[in-house]
């Protein structure tokens, strides 16, 4: 008897394991039959351009549906989570976030040069940085970004004693325009100081509070609805991939570079920012890795920390049980500013080239790219490839050539997919610690007022549903309803 009812409830755990994880599962699965799909198609099949284009479309179709969710997921959750916040705290959930993402985007910087074996800075991504911070037109800042450059120009000539000495003076002058790409820089930190304003306007704000909760909560139902169509959509968006591929032989030429980039973003994510999170938490940080599993999948196979966000939210608020007012308030941010896998490989990728071209670096010029790559690093939009355009300002700052960057585009697709899934870990360790830094904030919050976390205006019915008639609101810790008269509620007690 005892043996059939352990079989039974080994059953059921099984059930339930398989219940919780099917997307995660599913979408591995998919993975697995995409690669053999798209080995298949390339082995024994000849598409033409135009039949290649049809057989990735559902891959296609999937990341039009995660970033068409972008936009309405952004706002809508900064705005509910700074409002949940007063201003003080809100600012040093801010400031500890910031140093989190600086601190382990160095670090990353530093495992990578020292990963290379190897022993002036430009200021064009912090001018561009600052611009995108402060959009001069919100609608604009939807679907368009600033992107800039230095010109450069030559004058004077100079004639002496008959013969011809040139005398070449550079100057730089900073010239650029508005390229396709949601600002979310910029739009983070419009929803930052939205948020705060409408936190500070207490009733009057209550309406639009819950309309931006409204939207945030409709949003996260089109997340859950776009993932039950992940599965099918990354099957085909690996299968097209693996298609399209040229020459495999450039992965052949290229695997110490590869295995470089790839060994320090394995450090990165397996030690580096697992014991921060250990000394910080005290808690285990694979279980925590574990519940950020379908998160990391899926970026991996899109390529995209923005297009990741939505299953970043669900993973750690459902998975890990991260506060809502945190992950509103932080992660958002961590996919915009966070780039720890980018820096990484663009300070690999940098001393990689100046050892193609023989070019010997001192101190300084190490220096100055690991500088570059963080600064750069930040300023890199959270879509594929963002790391490429971001190269060339951290060659230019060590006077290798811009050019170059095109050695390392046949296998950067690969390793695009790697690092960004590093850098979505880090989001998610940025969220965890954040949360245990901030747990006295939180349940100092919690005690002075008896709010909804998510809405802290939320209507909240204090008598029974007969007499609903007479609704209240929580304004601190009384209990205010229509009839004007007031009631200390026992929840505002220290």
């Amino acid at each position: 008897v005892d043996m059939m009812g352990n079989k039974e409830r080994r059953a059921v755990n099984v059930k339930g394991l398989l219940r919780r994880n099917w997307l995660l599962i599913a979408t591995v699965v998919s993975v697995l039959i995409g690669i053999g799909l798209g080995v298949v198609v390339r082995e024994y099949a000849s598409l033409s351009h135009l039949h290649k284009q049809y057989f990735g479309f559902p891959g296609e179709i999937l990341m039009r549906m995660l970033k068409l969710i972008i936009l309405p997921l952004i706002i809508s959750s900064m705005i509910t989570g700074v409002a949940a916040l007063d201003s003080e705290v809100s600012g040093k959930i801010g400031l500890r976030a910031v140093i989190y993402y600086f601190s382990t985007t160095i670090i990353a910087v530093i495992l990578g040069n020292n990963m290379s074996m190897k022993r002036s800075v430009s200021d064009s991504g912090t001018f561009s940085t600052n611009r995108n911070m402060f959009p001069e037109n919100l609608v604009q800042a939807c679907f368009q970004q600033w992107k800039q450059y230095h010109d450069l120009v030559f004058n004077s000539c100079i004639f002496v004693c008959f013969l011809s000495f040139q005398n070449i003076t550079k100057e730089y002058k900073i010239v650029g325009s508005y390229s396709d790409g949601i600002n979310v820089l910029g739009l983070i930190v419009f929803c930052v100081a939205f948020g705060l304003v409408i936190g500070k306007m207490g009733e009057k704000g209550r309406i639009l509070l819950e309309f931006f909760d409204a939207l945030n909560e409709a949003t996260m139902k089109l997340v859950q609805i776009i993932m039950c169509y992940m599965p099918v959509g990354i099957l085909f968006l690996i299968a097209a991939k693996i298609i399209e591929v040229e020459d495999w032989e450039i992965f052949r030429k290229m695997g110490l570079y590869m295995v470089t980039v790839l060994s320090g973003l394995a450090i990165h994510a397996t030690v580096c920012l697992p014991l921060i999170f250990f000394i910080i938490v005290r808690k285990n940080p694979y279980t925590f890795t574990l519940g950020m599993a379908q998160a990391l999948v899926t970026a991996l196979m899109i390529s995209s920390s923005s297009a990741t966000l939505p299953v970043t939210f669900r993973c750690a608020e459902e998975n890990n049980r991260i506060d809502k007012r945190i992950t509103r308030f932080v992660l958002p941010v961590g996919a915009t500013i966070n780039m720890d896998g980018t820096a990484l490989y663009e300070a690999v990728a940098a001393i990689f080239i100046a050892q193609l071209n023989d070019y010997p670096l001192d101190v300084g010029q190490i220096v100055t790219i690991s500088i570059t790559a963080t600064v750069a690093s930040i300023g890199a939009a959270g879509v594929p490839n963002a790391g490429l355009v971001t190269m060339v300002i951290v060659l230019t700052a060590v006077g290798l050539p811009a050019s170059d960057v095109t050695l390392i585009v046949a296998v950067d697709w690969l390793l695009d997919r790697f690092r960004t899934m590093i850098n979505v870990l880090g989001d998610a360790y940025g969220a965890g610690i954040v949360q245990k830094l901030s747990k006295r904030e939180l349940e100092r919050m919690d005690l002075i007022s008896d709010v909804d976390v998510a809405n802290p205006f939320a209507l909240e019915a204090t008598l029974d549903d007969e007499e609903c008639e007479k609704k209240s609101y929580v304004n601190g810790g009384f209990t205010v309803d229509k009839t004007d008269a007031i009631s200390f509620t026992e929840t505002s007690q220290f």
